[in-house]
């Protein structure tokens, strides 16, 4: 299980840094497809996968991704309402094939999957974008990381133990000095071999703080799972599971790191 795991986590990172290098249309397109698949783990979770509902759905992240892609950023608004226009129709024209937490699900996993995973994108576009998106997942990876191996190493405190049993308060501190740590290396490094001239304060400033948000989206994914008696999202990624096993936490960090390298930088 480790074995499958550890490969499948090299594959990911992989394929997460060869699209981020290329950028435009390859990322684009990457992040289209992940958010589809991701929405549609959600939906599976309250039978909306296949549904009239759950098309609506997955027609409002094609929609909102054309918009970005775009650059319509003033018309979001007016998605977020016509989105919800759509859901609602179908809710009462159905009615009652449908329980409202089915139709608050398929307007929600719009904006929770594709929504916050398009600021990697958006990230990505920004002055110096290729260095400041590795952030997204540094912060979130690498905390993750040194979260579990300090939480193995000398973890006692329970941090939510009706939610998350193996999360220690003491793998969560470890965590966060990790991704601050982890952040002013990759500024040393990008400076001396990537040409960049990134702040060491900053970075490291940025992953502390994706780190905190990483890990409440780690235990908001794992809370959806709990109230729904699910062990994972899905079987795409082995060792893994599905794209909101691995991507929960970079979910929640990507719109921050991109508003804090907006703020900061």
């Amino acid at each position: 299980m480790f074995k499958t795991r550890l490969l499948s986590g090299i594959v990911l990172v992989i394929i997460a840094f060869a699209t981020i290098f290329l950028g435009g249309d390859v990322l684009f397109a990457t992040l289209l497809i992940i958010s589809l698949i991701g929405v549609s783990e959600l939906y599976k979770v309250v039978k909306i996968e296949k549904a009239p509902l759950g098309i609506v759905g997955y027609i409002g992240v094609v929609a909102y991704y054309f918009l970005i892609r775009a650059q319509k950023k003033e018309d979001l608004m007016m998605f977020a309402i016509i989105l919800l226009i759509l859901v609602m129709a179908v809710y009462v024209f159905v009615f009652p094939k449908y329980v409202s937490e089915q139709v608050m699900t398929a307007y929600f996993g719009v904006f929770y999957v594709a929504i916050m995973l398009s600021y990697i994108y958006q990230t990505r576009l920004l002055k110096d974008g290729l260095f400041l998106v590795g952030l997204v997942f540094l912060c979130s990876w690498g905390c993750d990381t040194c979260a579990y191996c300090v939480g193995v190493l000398i973890g006692k405190h329970k941090m939510a133990p009706k939610l998350s049993p193996k999360k220690s308060i003491e793998g969560g501190i470890g965590g966060l000095a990790g991704a601050a740590l982890l952040g002013a290396l990759y500024a040393l490094a990008i400076n001396k071999w990537g040409g960049a001239s990134a702040g060491v304060g900053e970075y490291a400033l940025i992953c502390f703080v994706g780190g905190i948000i990483s890990m409440i989206g780690d235990l908001a994914a794992s809370a959806i799972k709990r109230n729904h008696e699910i062990k994972d999202y899905g079987k795409l990624i082995p060792g893994h599971g599905g794209i909101l096993d691995r991507f929960d936490s970079v979910i929640f960090t990507a719109p921050v790191i991109y508003y804090l390298a907006v703020a900061l930088m």
